[in-house]
């Protein structure tokens, strides 16, 4: 499912009415429709009261809409007016005066007391004041009114966006409605699902309004919903399912290089190899005697030294992909063999951990690599790739990833909330899987492993990172379902992992997917 910001949206609608001839009254209607439809199944309309708050904008014309659904269906309605009545416009203003026209009851806001009043007698709030528009913190009488929704214990349904949420980036401008329901009209914005708006909506649905597909088939940005992992040969072997090196691990560093490798056998990965300071392998084999380790020779400090440099090169041309850098600590020698080995390894590579850190130093390594390399930062580290403040990788993670993916000629996952993944064709997806829980120590180990598995068993490297993240994802899930999200480990995302894969494998066309797909169509 493509995901728009509000300036695309704003777009599609005019692309809608200029190219397509479908008049603004025919969107509006339909917007209103599929709302009042999502009312009626999911809440009831007949005899039950409903208070429908209107802005000035369109998305206040949306409520009227609605309005008249719920009143021709044996509803009582009551609206009321937070915006100027001679400030609304075209669609707005016919829907308006059909209102008026039916005798709805419909007046402006006069006071808090008053409006307390009225929202102690309905059932449910129909929230039409901003839409996905709004700019501005919300403050004064938008604020009150807002708060007072929110203390209510009435059911809310919002129309587009709850009111106060911003629409591309998903923050609360100051004070936001907390809907049970939110209709989004056309597609999904970012705001929708990304947090902390994504929890504010409630139950999403999104209705297309009309839009023709090849309307907005051109948008680069949609939910994560990659395709199946192809069948297990039953005749395979260990070799048959992918040979995956590790470059990782320093002293005081045991869990991350062992996360990684493990992650990969447990995801479906056939042998990895673990090369590692030597000083460090009885540790790592004590929880891991499923990996092959490959003993490397030391700094003085106990990392990777780069006398190692022509044996990884020479063992990564027998591999199917490198990892790198998962522990591997910011020793300035292996820092720097690290950056000499990104720029000539042939294999696909991923880079994680520290080796982001190292090649942060000096970009050119990964930009002029000839083979698939993926990142895998998390908001630090991509703060480092970019050199902008952290703030500003979480103002705009989508742009940023879609810049910097071009720019490093690399797959970036940006790892979060919502993971983000961006290719250097310009293509980003929203992750949906996954929960709070997976915020924890180790956890992005297990998901380098776990890219590594899903590109050995088969899939293109576009689609493995994708399938990796949300199996990734999934398996967090599942360990959050056994154990609750707190205090989930990432060794608890590491052993749900086998379940996770036989989840998606099973799962009857596409049933697993489907229920990360985000919202609802209607």
């Amino acid at each position: 499912m493509k995901i728009s910001t509000v300036k695309q949206m704003r777009e599609l609608d005019r692309s809608a009415v200029e190219r397509f001839g479908i008049a603004e009254e025919i969107l509006m209607e339909n917007a209103g429709e599929a709302a009042y439809f999502a009312i009626l199944s999911h809440i009831g309309v007949n005899r039950k009261k409903f208070l429908v708050i209107c802005g000035a904008g369109n998305n206040g014309g949306d409520g009227f809409v609605v309005a008249r659904k719920l009143l021709s269906s044996g509803g009582v309605v009551h609206i009321v007016l937070l915006g100027d009545p001679g400030r609304y416009l075209g669609a707005a203003r016919v829907n308006l005066d059909i209102a008026l026209a039916l005798g709805i009851d419909t007046g402006p806001f006069d006071d808090l007391e008053t409006f307390r009043g009225q929202l102690a007698d309905s059932d449910v709030v129909v929230d039409a004041i901003f839409g996905t528009g709004l700019a501005r913190t919300v403050e004064g009488t938008y604020r009150d009114v807002i708060d007072t929704v929110n203390a209510s214990d009435k059911k809310v349904v919002s129309l587009d966006i709850p009111s106060g949420v911003s629409g591309d980036t998903g923050h609360v401008m100051g004070t936001a409605i907390k809907a049970d329901y939110t209709i989004t009209f056309g597609l999904p914005k970012i705001g929708n699902l990304f947090y902390p708006g994504c929890r504010l909506c409630g139950e999403l649905f999104v209705t297309h309004i009309s839009f023709p597909p090849g309307l907005y088939r051109h948008l680069e940005t949609e939910v994560n919903v990659p395709p199946p992992l192809p069948p297990r040969d039953p005749s395979g072997h260990k070799t048959s399912f992918g040979q995956a090196l590790f470059i990782a691990g320093a002293s005081s560093y045991y869990g991350a290089p062992s996360f990684a490798a493990m992650s990969f056998l447990k995801s479906g990965g056939g042998y990895a190899r673990l090369a590692c300071p030597r000083s460090i392998i009885p540790p790592i084999a004590t929880a891991g005697k499923e990996i092959v380790f490959v003993p490397q020779e030391e700094t003085s400090s106990g990392a990777i030294s780069a006398a190692n440099k022509n044996s990884l090169i020479s063992l990564s041309e027998t591999m199917d992909i490198v990892v790198i850098g998962p522990g591997l600590s910011l020793e300035p020698e292996t820092s720097c063999l690290t950056r000499e080995l990104t720029a000539e390894l042939k294999t696909p590579l991923l880079i994680d951990g520290d080796g982001l850190t190292a090649v942060s130093s000096n970009t050119s390594c990964v930009i002029n690599r000839n083979n698939a390399t993926v990142l895998t930062p998390h908001p630090g580290e991509m703060a480092k790739l970019t050199g902008l403040p952290v703030s500003s990788v979480l103002e705009n993670p989508i742009s940023i990833v879609r810049d910097v993916s071009k720019k490093l000629r690399s797959t970036i996952v940006l790892k979060g909330a919502r993971s983000i993944i961006g290719y250097p064709d310009g293509s980003v997806f929203m992750n949906l899987t996954g929960n709070s829980g997976m915020g924890t120590a180790g956890s992005g180990d297990v998901l380098t492993g776990t890219v590594a598995a899903m590109y050995c068993l088969g899939l293109p490297f576009k689609d493995a990172v994708r399938k990796a993240v949300f199996i990734h994802g999934v398996a967090g899930d599942i360990a959050a379902g056994l154990k609750g999200e707190d205090g989930i480990t990432a060794g608890d995302i590491l052993e749900c992992l086998p379940a996770a894969v036989k989840l998606d494998r099973e799962s009857k066309e596409g049933d697993i997917e489907r229920r990360y797909l985000g919202p609802r169509v209607i």
